[in-house]
This record gives C-alpha cells, structure tokens and sequence, in this order.
C-alpha cells in the first residue's frame, strides 16, 4: 500500500480542454533551456573540426586499402565533404548517436520527478497520457535534430576543408552530387529508426525510476549488452531479432545501387521493439503512485 495517496486528474470543468495542456512548444522551450541540451548540441557540433584537426595531425588517407585490403569509409573521408559527412556517421552511429537520444528520452520523465515537480503538473491538471505524449514527442524532436544536426556541420565544415564533390563508394564508382544528399538523409532516417529501440528503453525507464542518471544508464548500458550479444556469433541466426545486427544497414544506402533489404529488416525490428516499450512506459504510468 503506498504512504501516500496517488495523484488524481482533477474532473473536467468548463473550458478545460486536455489537448490544451502542456502544449509542445512549451515542453520544446523548456527542453531547449536545459544545460544538457545545449551541451550535448555543442559535443555533436564539435565531433567534424575534431576530427578535421586528427587528419590534419595524422596525415590524410590516401585512398589506399584500409586494414584486410578492403576500402574503407575511412580511407575516403577526405576525398569530398559528402565523403566526410559519410565517415562522420559512420564513426558515430554505434554508441555517439545512442547517447543523445538516451539522454532526451530519459532525462525527460525521470528529471521532473528527482525535481519534485511531476505531481504539480499533474494536478495542474495535465492527463498522464497528455504529459507523456507531450515529453516523448519533444524528446524524439530533439533526438532528431542531434542527428540532422552532425551531419550538416560535418558537411559545411567538409566543404571548407576538403571541397564539395561526388561521393566516393568504398565499393568503387560514386554517387552523383545531386544523388548524395538523398543518399544522405535515407542514411541519417534510418539511423534514427534503428534508435528508436534505445529511445523506448530510456523512456520506459525514465517513468519506472526518479533518477534521471539511471534512465539514461540504463538504457545505453542495454544498448551496450545488444551490441555485444550480436558479437556473439554462436547465436547464429536469433541475432536477427537484436536491433543492434542492423545498426550498420544503412551503408546499403552507399551503394551504386541502393539496397533496401537490411534497412527494411532492420527498421521493423526497431520499430517492433519501441512500440512495446513505449506501450510499457505508458500502461505503467497510468497506474503508477505519484509521490514525487
């Protein structure tokens, strides 16, 4: 039995209308004046000069074959800024990316309880379906933008640096100029899709726990437990079913041809993952005591 009474959404009244409530663009400002957004968009800003001064101490490749006499993102990424934007991702998608939408999905639920201010919105009164709709869709806005948000800096900053030009395949040949950004976008589209499995995880945690911390480290410590599952290859086929076999599907999209099987795979078992997750974090929440 809990010590204390569970917060209830008052009754409506005259002109009281839930979809009113905690518009998004208040959640979307509210977010936008955190400490850790705008440092985790300076990170991501930063990530393209860092590694512009690393070619510029380590020497630039040379289009030669990387390790094993395979070509490489790697090996091209000074061949072009699209090159470059390409090889940001690629250094990226596999635990950097992971982080902010970790932190936005949750920091989001978990932060107004640690602040003792979730049941003041709640009587305010916002519905708990309202308040998590809203914080989810602003934090799957925000997660967004950190990835629209890398690659577009590493494109202008690979402009200034190594100049605009065609996208150079690892496979050989390379994608016309007006080819490169759709090529482009489908890359950075489907690494949010397959990010959706950690942004339920931290979502679903963040409405379990008053700490935020435990949240975001939890749901990047499970990321972390996928990708070494999938390392496994005594599993065989059931790695199939681990989001993190198909975090790297979307170099298909750097194709002479494009491939859509992996990402199709791919993206059905992240989606098939976030849905439950989400599903979770809402049914637990609507019955959950809120004491804080």
């Amino acid at each position: 039995m809990s010590t204390a009474a569970e917060v209830t959404e008052a009754p409506e009244a005259p002109g009281y209308r839930a979809r009113h409530t905690l518009p998004l663009r208040v959640e979307a400002a509210r977010q936008l004046r955190r400490r850790r957004t705008l440092l985790m968009g300076g990170v991501l800003a930063a990530l393209p000069f860092i590694l512009i001064i690393a070619f510029a101490i380590g020497g630039t490749p040379d289009g030669g074959p990387g390790g094993g006499g395979r070509l490489t993102l790697m090996d091209t990424a000074t061949q072009s800024a699209a090159n470059f934007a390409a090889t940001t991702l690629f250094v990226s998608a596999g635990f950097l990316l992971v982080v902010p939408v970790a932190l936005f999905c949750g920091d989001t639920v978990a932060s107004e309880a640690g602040w003792s201010s979730l049941r003041y919105l709640l009587a305010a009164p916002v519905p708990r379906a309202r308040l998590l709709w809203s914080k989810l869709v602003v934090a799957l806005g925000f997660s967004l933008a950190a990835m629209v948000l890398l690659p577009l800096v590493a494109l202008a900053a690979g402009a200034a640096a190594y100049g605009w030009g065609p996208l150079e395949l690892p496979t050989g040949g390379a994608l016309a100029t007006g080819d490169t950004m759709p090529r482009l976008a489908l890359v950075v589209a489907f690494i949010f899709v397959s990010q959706l499995v950690t942004a339920g995880l931290a979502f679903w945690l963040s409405t379990r726990t008053d700490a935020p911390l435990g949240a975001v480290g939890g749901a990047v410590g499970l990321t972390i437990v996928g990708n070494v599952l999938d390392a496994v290859t005594a599993l065989g086929s059931w790695r199939d079913f681990l989001p993190a076999h198909w975090q790297f599907a979307w170099a298909d999209a750097l194709q002479p041809e494009l491939e859509w099987g992996g990402m199709v795979k791919g993206a059905s078992v992240s989606v098939a993952y976030a849905l439950i997750l989400f599903a979770l974090a809402f049914r637990g929440f609507s019955r959950k005591d809120i004491v804080s």
